[in-house]
């Protein structure tokens, strides 16, 4: 095998290797590109896809903890580079470029990822590439989806981010909307925190809600009525809190599936609304839901539902790679990699979303 090569038939191929570790899962990935210069498309083919996860370790302070994160990614970085490589059934000498997770995200995981690709790109003189987390979860779309092209509406929701974009071509964002204060994934999992269930919160308080009264309580919604579609969660915690503060000073306890049907019940409708508002606005024929949040089963039927009455496509990652992971990096990668734009030895990490 090799890096890159032209196949008698005009189609070119290369390996991207994607590192991730935004967060608290350090992952490992390898995408095969081929890309058929005659008929102007690209196949993408996930050949690894190695996700370290550090679930178990944060669960015990019911949080992800920044400084055990970064030392659990220096533990795993190296081990799952090879893994992937493995898997693929490659060595690094077939690998054509090295992407990896720059910002925004946990400064001291960030660097773990950014100084270790920077390393074994100059060792190999392999050429590196910086990515944006955020648009690399818009990535993982193209891989579940050879089809999808922009423009197109992205809303990415996960524990750090809530924001409406749209996507005017494979590099360029612009944001339509997005929350005011904290993201609809921390929301989650607050709540999910507070009534006791177990880290990661979201992912509890999805289950948890189907057996619960949605009608139960009335909450604020995240959905402000401004010029552009914003959210703002911090009220709702708040109102949640405080159910769950009242009930327990009167010595009882909140029903809790009533609470999480209630809760996601708000959430939900608060991003349906403000995401059709921005269909609206931009006209999009297209919507792509990425992040984490995506793969929460309450958002992505009321968005199918939303999107099928507006007759408008709805594109959604498989719920592997909706949370973080080498691969989606691989693929937003590969586009800063078709426009030769590669990142130097100077490269640095930032919490920022824009560097």
């Amino acid at each position: 095998m090799t890096c890159a090569g032209t196949s008698p038939q005009g189609k070119r191929i290369m390996y991207i290797l994607g590192l991730e570790s935004s967060c608290d899962e350090t992952s490992a990935a390898i995408v095969r590109m081929q890309t058929d210069e005659v008929m102007g498309r690209c196949e993408r083919e996930i050949c690894a896809n190695i996700v370290a996860s550090q679930i178990k370790t944060h669960r015990l302070y019911g949080g992800v903890v920044p400084e055990i994160a970064g030392r659990a990614h220096i533990e795993a970085v190296s081990r799952i580079t090879y893994e992937a490589l493995e898997t693929a059934g490659l060595t690094i000498s077939d690998i054509g470029a090295i992407a990896v997770t720059t910002h925004p995200g946990l400064i001291g995981a960030l660097l773990v990822g950014v100084n270790f690709a920077k390393s074994l790109a100059f060792a190999r003189n392999i050429p590196l590439i910086s990515v944006n987390h955020i648009h690399a979860h818009v990535a993982a779309a193209y891989l579940a989806d050879p089809e999808l092209k922009p423009p197109f509406l992205a809303l990415v929701v996960s524990g750090g981010h809530t924001q409406l974009y749209m996507v005017e071509d494979e590099l360029t964002f612009c944001m339509i909307g997005g929350t005011r204060d904290d993201a609809a994934g921390e929301a989650f999992d607050k709540i999910g925190r507070v009534i006791g269930l177990p880290y990661p919160g979201g992912a509890a308080l999805d289950k948890l809600a189907y057996e619960g009264d949605k009608g139960a309580f009335v909450l604020p919604s995240p959905a402000l009525a401004a010029d552009r579609p914003d959210f703002s969660f911090s009220g709702l915690k708040t109102a949640a809190l405080n159910l769950i503060n009242s009930a327990r000073q009167r010595g009882e306890e909140i029903n809790r599936a009533d609470l999480a049907a209630s809760y996601t019940e708000t959430i939900v409708r608060g991003l349906t609304k403000q995401t059709s508002v921005a269909l609206k606005l931009t006209g999009a024929k297209t919507l792509v839901l990425a992040g984490g949040v995506a793969a929460n089963s309450h958002l992505r039927a009321a968005l199918t539902s939303e999107c099928e009455k507006r007759h408008v496509k709805f594109v959604t990652p498989p719920l592997a790679l909706c949370g973080d992971n080498g691969a989606m990096v691989a693929a937003a990668g590969y586009f800063r990699y078709r426009e030769g734009l590669f990142a130097s030895t100077d490269l640095n990490a930032s919490a920022a979303d824009e560097m």
